[in-house]
């Protein structure tokens, strides 16, 4: 049995409860939160009796092998070298951090310490995307062109639950990765060229809330990304795969053909949650000893080039 600390009581704490009640070999020691209330709160809901709002305290605890990081973004990188410096396997939540810097220091500490460090890719594990990765191991279809168009309403600082947030979210670091990591996963190509540009700051938040992304692999594949925290209409990411033998659409867990034509997804995978599988993957990787899939050292070239893109925007800036 794997012993974990689910770290953050917000949106994501509660996806990931929900999907570890269905993991057999994970039992959840304790939920930890900045707010011992709101740690009761969530963990209340699932059946969790210990509760916590002293992360290093947690940190020191001997019946704890593993920590999962649902904690606000910009706390990501800090948190989880704490938890591999206290030896703890962590895995942290989208994204591994919000500099290229700290992302080298997470993936220097997981080289350091040899422990499972994990980040929460979720597209790697989504059945529709599974789905379309297996056609191509199979040589049954290769990526030309990826179109992807991200789109929320969030013209206030709220999660995903609509609660308010004390930190604000980010297109680039955060939304964008999901994206990055994906194409280069599905077409095992780098990225070698990438441009972005990006609408009005908004007044009171201080980000972009509207960004264009375009990239190209060194194999010659294309993404075009699309952003925006101002769109009023259909809310999520929807992927589109554009191939040599046909056409996929992956919106979340549903998958369907280019003509809109649904595509049986439900025997893919063990489930369809995209995080319960997320989540088996890591305490699958801490009881057998070995690399996950969406480990740090898989992810850091999404990183390099959000890193290189975020440059890009801080030369911008200055031209203007």
């Amino acid at each position: 049995m794997i012993r974990i600390a689910l770290v953050g009581a917000g949106a994501f704490g509660e996806k990931h409860l929900a999907g570890l009640k269905n993991v057999p070999d994970a039992e959840v020691v304790t939920v930890v939160s900045a707010s011992e209330a709101e740690s009761r709160k969530l963990a209340d809901q699932f059946g969790v009796a210990d509760v916590s709002d002293d992360y290093e305290a947690t940190l020191q605890r001997d019946d704890i092998d593993a920590v999962i990081l649902t904690t606000p973004t910009p706390m990501h990188a800090a948190q989880a070298i704490q938890a591999m410096d206290a030896g703890k396997h962590v895995e942290v939540e989208i994204p591994a951090a919000d500099s290229w810097a700290d992302a080298q220091a997470v993936l220097a500490k997981q080289q350091e310490t040899g422990l499972v460090c994990m980040v929460g890719h979720t597209r790697r594990f989504n059945p529709s995307h599974q789905y379309v990765k297996q056609q191509i191991d199979a040589g049954k279809f290769t990526i030309q062109a990826m179109d992807i168009e991200t789109f929320f309403f969030r013209r206030t600082n709220t999660n995903a639950k609509g609660e308010p947030r004390s930190w604000t979210d980010h297109l680039l670091w955060h939304h964008s990765a999901h994206s990055i990591d994906i194409f280069q996963y599905m077409t095992g190509a780098k990225v070698v060229k990438a441009n972005i540009l990006q609408g009005p700051k908004h007044p009171d938040l201080g980000i972009a809330m509207d960004q264009s992304i375009q990239m190209k692999t060194d194999k010659g594949q294309i993404l075009t990304l699309a952003l925006s925290f101002n769109n009023d209409g259909p809310l999520g990411t929807f992927f589109r795969y554009i191939g040599d033998t046909g056409t996929y659409i992956a919106r979340y867990d549903d998958l369907v053909n280019g003509r809109e034509e649904p595509i049986d997804v439900s025997n893919v995978d063990i489930s369809m949650n995209g995080i319960e599988l997320q989540d088996r993957e890591f305490v699958a990787a801490i009881r057998e000893g070995r690399e996950p899939n969406s480990s740090i050292a898989q992810v850091m070239d999404c990183y390099r080039v959000i890193g290189e893109l975020a440059e890009s925007l801080e030369q911008q800036d200055g031209w203007s």
